[in-house]
C-alpha cells in the first residue's frame, strides 16, 4: 500500500463534527477474519451477473443496466439510483449541488457482495442515497485510474484501505470522506451506513465551507503524492538488487516460505528476483527461499489440487486457508514464475504446476473468441469456498472405502475437518492440501512414487467431474487487455519450455482477439464483454500487451507480433510519456474527469505500468536497435533510483528491468527454420537465462531484407555448412556461430562470463 506516514493531519477530521456523534470511524479491510462480520441471516450470495439475465421482472432498474461489467450489472436492479462514472452523473451533482457517493468494488470481492445485500438492496437506505446524494458505482478492474486516486484518499483519511471502497466527494470530484465496508446498522461503537449517510448529509448542509476546504486540502495532497520528478542523479547500481534480496530475506518465513505474516500473497516478482539473484551471483540462499515458497504455496490449500490454478491469497501463515477467489493476473504471473523455477532447477513439479494452471485457464477461463476471462468469485450459494471444500464422508462415498482412505491420507482430510473458520458452515469440512512432496508421501505410505500417482490421478479426475456439477462461483467474464497480456506471456513461455502446441495456439488466439476486437478506430480499449469493447486503454494495457507480443514473437518467430509490439509501444510513448519530467502517466488525454494524473511505479499484486514499460523498451531497444527506447528506459530507472534504494521490495518488477539494464542481455540469433533449429531451441529453453533477446531467420522464407530491417540482430546470420546455427552476441558483436548443442551452451556461458 502507498506510504502515507508523511501525512500528519487527516483532513476529514476538520470537517466531521459528526465524529463526536458516532465515534472514531475505522475502515474494515477485505479479510476473511474481521472484527465486523455480516449477520448470520445474510447468507444468500448473488452471482455477479445481471438479474436481467433471469426471467423475473425486476422491481428496480437503474442506469447500470446499460453497462457491460458483470460487477456493475449485479447492481443494475438495486433500488439505489446508480450511475456509471461519466458526464451525466457529474453534471447532475453540479446542477443539484449534491455530494457524490462513489462506491468502488469488483465482482470477486466477497464484502462488496455483502454490502450490496445489506445496504444497496435495502429500500430505506436507498431512499436516503437517492434523495441526498448522486450515487456512482465503479468496477475497479475497468477503471483502475479512479480506484488508484480514491484509494489514495481513503488511505490518507483512515490509514488503511480495501474494497468495497466508500468515498464521498464534492460535485467537482474532490473527496472529503472515505472508508471501506460499513454495516447496515451501528455495531461495536462504529457507525452503520445509514447513520453515516445522515451525518454526512447534515454536515453538507451546515458545514459546507469546512467540507470544501478539507476537500481542497486532500486533493492537493493526492496530487502531490502522485507527483514524480526526474531530479535523480547518479547511476543505479547492482546494490539495489542485493538490497531487494536482503529485504526479502529479512521477512522470509524459514518454515513455511513466503514473506511476512498472514495474510500471505503469492508474490511472483519476489520469487523472480530471487531466481535472478541466484542466476547472477550463485546465491544458494536466494534459490532456497524461492523454491521453498513455491513448494509451500503449491502444497497448501491456496492451490486448487483438483482443478489447477491458485486462489488469491492465504489467510494464514501455512498457505492452508485461502481467500477462494481466482484472478487471471495472479495465475498468469505464477505460471510464468513456476516455469522459471523449472528452468533454474530442473524440478518437474514446477513444470507440472504451470501446466495445471494452463489446463484450468483453457478449461474454465477461455472465451469462445480466444481471450481469457478475468476472475472467479470466492463464494457460491452464499458460502465462501463451498465449491472447493469437502467432508470426508463425501470423499469416501465418491471414491469407495479403500481409495477414499488413501486419497484422504494423501490430502490430509479428517472427519472433523482440517481447518478453522469463523464461519459455522465450514464445520467438519476439508481443504485438500499436501504437507510434503509427492515422493515423500509415497515413502510414508510405503508405496512406489509412480504407482501412487497412478492411483491418485484418476481419483482427482473423478472428483473434478463430481465437483463440476456443483454450483460454480460467479464468473466475471469481461476481458481485460492488461490481464490478457500477462496470460499471453505465460502461454508463450509455456510453449517455449514445454513445446505444447496448444499453448502457442492459446497465446496467439488471445493476442489476435485483443488486436482484432479491442482496437476501435485505431485506439486500444481496456475492456470487452458481450461484443462491446469500451474505455480507452491505460498504460498497463499498452505495456503488458507490448511485452506479451515480444514474448509471442520470441516463442513463434512470427515477425508480425514484433511489429505489433513496436506499434503499441510507439502509441504508448505518444499517449503517456511525460515530455517534461519523464516517466509514463497512467492515463492519456482521452481519460477525462480526473482530479490527478498518476505515474504508477509501485509493484503490487500487478506490476506497475512503468516497470513493465521499462522492460518493453529495453527488450525492443535490442531487438529493433532503437536507441531512443533505451534512453527512455534509462530515464525511468534513474527516476526511481531513490525508491529503489530506500524500499526496493516495493519495486520488485522494476528490479527485474534494472537487472536487464545493468547486465546487458545475451542477444541470440538463430539461422535456420524452426524444424532445423529445434534441438538448439530446446536446449536454450531448458536453461534459465532471464536476460536475453531471441530472434530467428529462416533463409528460405519470405523477404529476408524486410525481416532484417525489422530485426537488425539478424543481419548477416546464415546457416553453417547447411545446418542451423546459433549466434550469441553482446551489443551486436557476436561470437562464432555454432551448430552443436554443447557448443551452443558453452558459447552462452562465454558470452556473459557468468554461470547461467
Amino acid at each position: 500500500m502507498r506510504d502515507t506516514s508523511g501525512f500528519a493531519l487527516r483532513p476529514w477530521l476538520t470537517i466531521i463534527a459528526a465524529a463526536a456523534l458516532f465515534g472514531v470511524i475505522v475502515a474494515i479491510g477485505p479479510r476473511l477474519a474481521r472484527p465486523l462480520t455480516p449477520p448470520a441471516a445474510a447468507t444468500e450470495e448473488k452471482d455477479p451477473v445481471t438479474s436481467a439475465d433471469t426471467d423475473a421482472t425486476p422491481k428496480h432498474t437503474n442506469r447500470l443496466a446499460d453497462e457491460t461489467s458483470p460487477y456493475l450489472l449485479q447492481h443494475a436492479h438495486n433500488p439505489v439510483n446508480w450511475y456509471p462514472w461519466g458526464d451525466e452523473a457529474l453534471e447532475k451533482a453540479k446542477a443539484e449541488d449534491k455530494p457524490i457517493f462513489l462506491s468502488i468494488g469488483y465482482s470477486a470481492c466477497h464484502w462488496c457482495h455483502v454490502m450490496e445485500r445489506e445496504s444497496f438492496e435495502d429500500e430505506a437506505i436507498a431512499a436516503i442515497l437517492n434523495e441526498h446524494f448522486v450515487s456512482i458505482k465503479v468496477d475497479r478492474e475497468e477503471r483502475p485510474d479512479l480506484d488508484d486516486i480514491y484509494m489514495s484518499a481513503v488511505q490518507m483519511m483512515t490509514g488503511s484501505g480495501g474494497w468495497p471502497m466508500t468515498v464521498f466527494m464534492t460535485p467537482d470530484r474532490k473527496p472529503f470522506f472515505g472508508g471501506t465496508y460499513f454495516p447496515p446498522e451501528d455495531r461495536q461503537g462504529r457507525p452503520g451506513f445509514p447513520t453515516l449517510l445522515k451525518a454526512l448529509e447534515k454536515e453538507w448542509r451546515t458545514n459546507r465551507a469546512k467540507i470544501d476546504d478539507s476537500a481542497e486540502q486532500l486533493t492537493a495532497m493526492i496530487q502531490k503524492n502522485f507527483a514524480m520528478t526526474a531530479d535523480e542523479t547518479g547511476a543505479v547500481s547492482a546494490s539495489v538488487l542485493d538490497s531487494g534480496v536482503q529485504q526479502l530475506a529479512a521477512s522470509f518465513d524459514e518454515q513455511f516460505g513466503g514473506f511476512g505474516e498472514a495474510p500471505k500473497f503469492p508474490s511472483s516478482p519476489s520469487v523472480a528476483l530471487l531466481l535472478r539473484q541466484h542466476a547472477r551471483t550463485g546465491d544458494k540462499k536466494a534459490l532456497e527461499m524461492a523454491t521453498l515458497t513455491l513448494d509451500k504455496m503449491y502444497f497448501g490449500g491456496m492451490y486448487d489440487h483438483l482443478g489447477g490454478g491458485f486462489h488469491r491469497y492465504s489467510t494464514d501463515d501455512v498457505w492452508l486457508v485461502p481467500h477462494f477467489e481466482k484472478m487471471l493476473y495472479d495465475n498468469g504471473q505464477l505460471s510464468e514464475v513456476y516455469l522459471d523455477a523449472y528452468q533454474a532447477t530442473g524440478i518437474d513439479r514446477y513444470k507440472h504446476v504451470a501446466e495445471d494452471i494452463f489446463r484450468y485457464q483453457l478449461r474454465d477461463m477461455h472465451s469462445e473468441g480466444g481471450a481469457f476471462y478475468s476472475t472467479e468469485d470466492a463464494d457460491s450459494e452464499g458460502e465462501e469456498g463451498k465449491f472447493y471444500i469437502w467432508s470426508k464422508a463425501e470423499l469416501i462415498g465418491a471414491l469407495g472405502a479403500e481409495d477414499g482412505e488413501l486419497f484422504c491420507a494423501y490430502y490430509n482430510v479428517k472427519a472433523v475437518g482440517n481447518f478453522q473458520s469463523h464461519e459455522p458452515y465450514h464445520a467438519n469440512l476439508n481443504i485438500l492440501h499436501m504437507t510434503k512432496p509427492h515422493e515423500d508421501i509415497a515413502k510414508d505410505l510405503g508405496m512406489d512414487s509412480d504407482a501412487l500417482e497412478a492411483r491418485i490421478a484418476p481419483m482427482r479426475d473423478k472428483l473434478l467431474e463430481i465437483r463440476s456439477k456443483r454450483v460454480r462461483p460467479g464468473l466475471d467474464d469481461k476481458i481485460l487487455t492488461s490481464w490478457n497480456g500477462l496470460m499471453i506471456s505465460a502461454f508463450a513461455k509455456g510453449y517455449q519450455v514445454v513445446g505444447d502446441e496448444r499453448y502457442k495456439d492459446a497465446a496467439e488466439g488471445a493476442a489476435q482477439f485483443v488486436l482484432d476486437e479491442m482496437v476501435v478506430d485505431g485506439t486500444l480499449m481496456r475492456t470487452h464483454r458481450g461484443g462491446r469493447s469500451k474505455l480507452p486503454a491505460y498504460l498497463d494495457d499498452y505495456a503488458f500487451m507490448a511485452v506479451a507480443l515480444i514474448d509471442l514473437y520470441e516463442a513463434t518467430f512470427d515477425v508480425k507480433w514484433l511489429l505489433h509490439a513496436r506499434e503499441l509501444t510507439e502509441q504508448m510513448n505518444e499517449k503517456f510519456w511525460d515530455t517534461d519530467k519523464g516517466g509514463f502517466f497512467y492515463t492519456g488525454d482521452d481519460h477525462r474527469n480526473l482530479i490527478a494524473r498518476t505515474k504508477p511505479t509501485y509493484d503490487g499484486a500487478e506490476p506497475a505500468g512503468n516497470s513493465v514499460a521499462a522492460e518493453a523498451l529495453l527488450r525492443l531497444a535490442k531487438l529493433v536497435d532503437e536507441p531512443a527506447y533505451y534512453d527512455m528506459a534509462d530515464k525511468m530507472i534513474t527516476m526511481t533510483k531513490s525508491n529503489l534504494e530506500r524500499a526496493p521490495r516495493g519495486f520488485l518488477y522494476m528490479l527485474g528491468a534494472v537487472d536487464f539494464y545493468l547486465h546487458p542481455p545475451k542477444e541470440i540469433a538463430i539461422a535456420g527454420n524452426v524444424d532445423q533449429a529445434s534441438e538448439l531451441l530446446a536446449a536454450l529453453h531448458k536453461e534459465y537465462i532471464p536476460n536475453k533477446v531471441l530472434a530467428l531467420i529462416d533463409p528460405d522464407a519470405g523477404d529476408i531484407d524486410a525481416l532484417v530491417e525489422h530485426v537488425p540482430l539478424l543481419a548477416g546470420k546464415s546457416l553453417v555448412d547447411g545446418k542451423a546455427a546459433a549466434y550469441v552476441c553482446k551489443d551486436f558483436a557476436c561470437k562464432r556461430p555454432v551448430t552443436a548443442v554443447n557448443d551452443f551452451l558453452d558459447v552462452l556461458e562465454i558470452a556473459e562470463g557468468d554461470a547461467t
